[in-house]
């Protein structure tokens, strides 16, 4: 028996290379993709899901074996139901920066865990949202090589999460979406992004003394103070500060900003119509768009389809 859950995407709003960094951070559900476990649709889709959960259970099987396991699972349960031809069934798209493996691994999660499982609730406490995230990072890790588990921790709660530290986040309301003329879009640039290169990369800039200071003094400055202005619903501080941030990344950020989106970025800043700033690692997939006027920005990007996930 399948229970009905759904599995949301989500949207790291801030935050993306900062986390890695201790920068604040804020993500939210994103309900207009999800997926869930289905049985027995024998397209080429599912028949790929399928041998995918088949490859995950023999990785999960492999460290049951090295006693590295990070919860109890049922993976004998696991190995019935992929011989049952389960899959999963989503329409979050892969690679593009949105969590399709975190549905994956929460769904996961939900299903075969069983001792001391964390049950997902609106007044789930700090500590259970720590281990849940540690859990989520050893399992996710399989797809990126490493993983923060923030992706599973927001698919499983369904809560937007703000990201203080690596130890301190927590569930937080975020301000109604309502009619203004100021929106947060998001762009489909129709490429995969990578996230482990792009990760790499970051990485190896970080043993610079420069980059290091630029993300503590102009990175982490900018970011956290965007986050403050959303959860406060100060529109203007907010555009302020994305426009600081959206320099920020177009003058360090480089590999990760598509080629074919490097002007309309530059062009965004200079005439002040809208901002852009990576969704997750970049490289491709989406990026995500704040404007104080949405009719505005749609005209400047017309060729391009613009989602409206907020308006303020």
């Amino acid at each position: 028996m399948l229970k009905e859950s759904l599995y949301y995407g989500k949207i790291l709003l801030f935050g993306e290379y900062g986390i890695i960094q201790d920068s604040m951070g804020l993500s939210i559900p994103y309900s207009d993709y999800n997926g869930k476990f289905l049985f027995n649709k024998k397209d080429e889709k599912s028949v790929k899901s399928n041998q995918q959960l088949f490859q995950f259970f023999q990785h999960l099987q492999n460290l049951k074996e090295k006693k590295s396991l990070p919860c109890k699972l049922d993976l004998k349960a696991f190995e019935r139901d992929v011989k049952n031809d389960i899959y999963f069934d989503s329409s979050i798209p892969q690679g593009f920066g949105i969590g399709s493996s975190g549905a994956i691994v929460a769904a996961i999660y939900d299903r075969y865990c069983t001792e001391n499982k964390i049950d997902a609730n609106k007044e789930i406490e700090n500590e259970k949202i720590l281990a849940l995230k540690q859990i989520f990072s050893s399992l996710e890790s399989y797809y990126h090589g490493t993983s923060s588990g923030l992706d599973p921790l927001i698919c499983y709660l369904n809560l937007p999460i703000l990201i203080k530290s690596k130890t301190d986040l927590g569930t937080v309301g975020i301000p109604d979406s309502n009619e203004g003329k100021g929106a947060v879009f998001l762009i489909n640039t129709g490429e995969t992004g990578n996230t482990q290169p792009l990760v790499q990369h970051f990485l190896e800039r970080c043993k610079e003394e420069g980059f290091r200071e630029m993300l503590k003094n102009k990175f982490k400055k900018y970011n956290d103070a965007s986050i403050e202005a959303f959860l406060k619903n100060e529109a203007n501080s907010l555009l302020k500060n994305v426009k600081s941030l959206s320099k920020v990344l177009y003058e360090n950020f480089q590999p990760m900003i598509p080629k074919l989106y490097r002007k309309l970025w530059k062009d965004g800043i200079d005439s002040n119509s809208y901002y852009l700033k990576l969704c997750g690692s970049g490289g491709g997939g989406y990026i995500l768009g704040f404007t104080k006027d949405l009719e505005k920005a749609q005209n400047k990007l017309s060729s391009y389809q613009l989602d409206v996930i907020h308006r303020f």
